[in-house]
């Protein structure tokens, strides 16, 4: 269960109050509004009250909840608010309601006055049944069951996609390029939006100033335009920031692009990126993308439910995926946005199950369950003959070639140390990797007899990450020894580098004499040895 009680505002509620909420969302400049939803389908407001965002038909702030009687059973399913702030919201029968700030016709009523209650929005949306909505700072977003999006609002830069930088008093379908296509996702930065087809391509338009839309300049697009770097992959989620962009492909990888002022494209520096770059390439295969319009931070959750988190963190910038304790997305925005909103309609529901990759990791060296053993230095490993036969050519040949399903079901194994076996076996039920480097080497040199190349690529990233002065040269080593190029010829640089330290360790005068002499040979000509 999330645990809402990580976001500031809630500590104003009672522990019976927050054990009724379902789902929740924090929004607002400072973080300072909330609304949730009870098991029983009631509708509450409570905060700062900033431009009559509570929707309480008064412009009174409120430490005490405020049920919203107009929306109570009305089961809704997406929720977004912009900066004003205004708020929009759809139901799951397809209804589309809105209040807040209305300065630039972001309701969708016609009007700029502003909305103190909940109010229907019915232009062009009665018929249909909306499915998800989204919200810049000051301009709204609604996608239909069928795949079409409506836009409305605030339109200086062209984020309503109407052709022009009039603002759209009222819902106005997209179209131009998005014409005859199903939109199947949609966010919205702070004059930016975006869309995702039902094919895998990324259309987006608006203001384009920090390379947000990905379009490889920087200059606005009035109408939906593709972005045709993504041409290669299929996209199936995308996620907005205050002025950056996160793509999801299929395949489990994760693009960034626009502003980088804190670092929140995680790539490395603070340079803005006009077109897609891809990021978090030697982690696992990423699963939920998180961003919000109001924030300069990201996150993302990978398959077996590791969150990292990048950008703007509590005052500070990350400028590469840091790795976080937390279950879920949610959670880095509760404890390191600013302001602490959150980026979703939060659902605060029990989950009773497990994902098939969690599932995998919980029975990972399971004897309760499993039907094998390894027995490695005296210690035995529990694992699951099917697991290992679907995950790994090298088991499925031994299995299939000579198993007998009558022999006693331990397998020896001397080849290798305890600690990095049980590392491979836990890297096929998870797809990670946790080891020093120097027992990376050892694994390293499992990946290469067992032919496990994505392993390979982990293995190097981790001694690469792990090199220092005194384990330099038996890392060269190995590299050399299990035919590593890439890895050799970064230890090789290291060492060279280092050389005047590295050469006063007892691992460089340990080293084999024909790899030493051909290490003596390399650097000299680089000049390493001129003096």
């Amino acid at each position: 269960m999330v645990d809402v009680g990580k976001w500031p505002i809630f500590t104003l509620l009672s522990p019976q109050e927050v054990a009724s909420i379902r789902k929740a969302c924090v929004f607002g400049t400072s973080a300072n509004e909330a609304i949730y939803i009870t098991h029983n389908d009631e509708v509450f407001v409570f905060g700062l009250n900033c431009s009559n965002c509570l929707g309480t038909g008064d412009n009174q702030s409120t430490i005490v909840p405020k049920k919203l009687e107009a929306l109570c059973g009305k089961k809704i399913s997406s929720l977004s608010y912009g900066s004003g702030p205004h708020v929009v919201l759809c139901t799951e029968d397809g209804e589309v309601y809105a209040w807040g700030h209305n300065g630039y016709s972001q309701l969708g009523n016609g009007t700029t006055n502003q909305g103190i209650t909940p109010i229907q929005v019915c232009t062009n949306l009665l018929i249909k049944k909306v499915v998800e909505v989204a919200c810049g700072s000051h301009h709204s977003m609604a996608l239909s069951f069928d795949g079409d999006l409506y836009a409305w609002g605030y339109n200086n830069c062209g984020q309503v996609g109407s052709g022009s930088t009039a603002n759209q008093p009222t819902p106005r379908r997209v179209s131009n390029c998005l014409q005859g296509k199903m939109v199947v996702g949609i966010a919205c930065g702070q004059t930016s939006s975006m869309a995702v087809v039902n094919n895998g391509e990324v259309y987006g338009w608006g203001y384009n100033g920090n390379g947000q839309l990905g379009l490889g300049n920087n200059g606005n697009q009035l109408t939906p335009c593709r972005v045709a770097a993504l041409h290669s992959v299929c996209v199936l989620q995308i996620a907005c920031g205050y002025a950056h962009t996160l793509a999801l492909t299929d395949e489990g990888l994760l693009y960034a692009w626009g502003a980088n002022t804190y670092g929140q494209l995680g790539t490395g520096n603070k340079s803005n990126q006009l077109s897609p770059l891809q990021i978090m390439m030697e982690k696992e295969r990423v699963v939920e993308i998180a961003a919000c319009h109001s924030a300069h931070t990201s996150a993302a959750k990978t398959q077996s439910g590791q969150v990292y988190m990048w950008g703007q963190c509590r005052g500070q910038s990350v400028i590469l995926p840091h790795l976080t304790h937390f279950a879920c997305t949610d959670d880095v925005f509760a404890c390191f946005a600013t302001p602490a909103v959150m980026w979703r309609l939060l659902s605060v529901e029990h989950e009773d199950f497990l994902t098939v990759a969690e599932s995998l990791k919980k029975e990972f060296d399971s004897p309760e369950t499993s039907d094998l053993k390894f027995r490695v230095d005296g210690k035995y490993i529990h694992v699951h003959k099917a697991v290992l036969k679907i995950r790994c050519e090298h088991f499925r040949t031994m299995f299939q070639s000579y198993w007998n399903e009558d022999m006693k079901e331990v397998i020896e194994i001397d080849q290798f140390s305890y600690p990095v076996y049980r590392a491979f076996l836990e890297y096929l039920y998870t797809d990670s990797v946790d080891l020093p480097p120097e027992d990376a080497i050892g694994l390293l040199d499992l990946a290469t007899s067992y032919c496990e190349n994505r392993l390979k690529k982990l293995c190097q990233h981790i001694i690469k990450r792990g090199i220092t002065v005194e384990n330099a040269f038996s890392l060269l080593s190995a590299a050399v020894r299990y035919d590593a190029e890439d890895l050799e010829e970064f230890c090789f640089k290291f060492c060279v580098n280092h050389l005047t330290e590295v050469t006063q360790t007892a691992a460089f005068w340990q080293m084999d004499g024909p790899l030493l002499k051909e290490f003596i040979a390399k650097a000299s000509k680089c000049g390493a040895f001129k003096n």
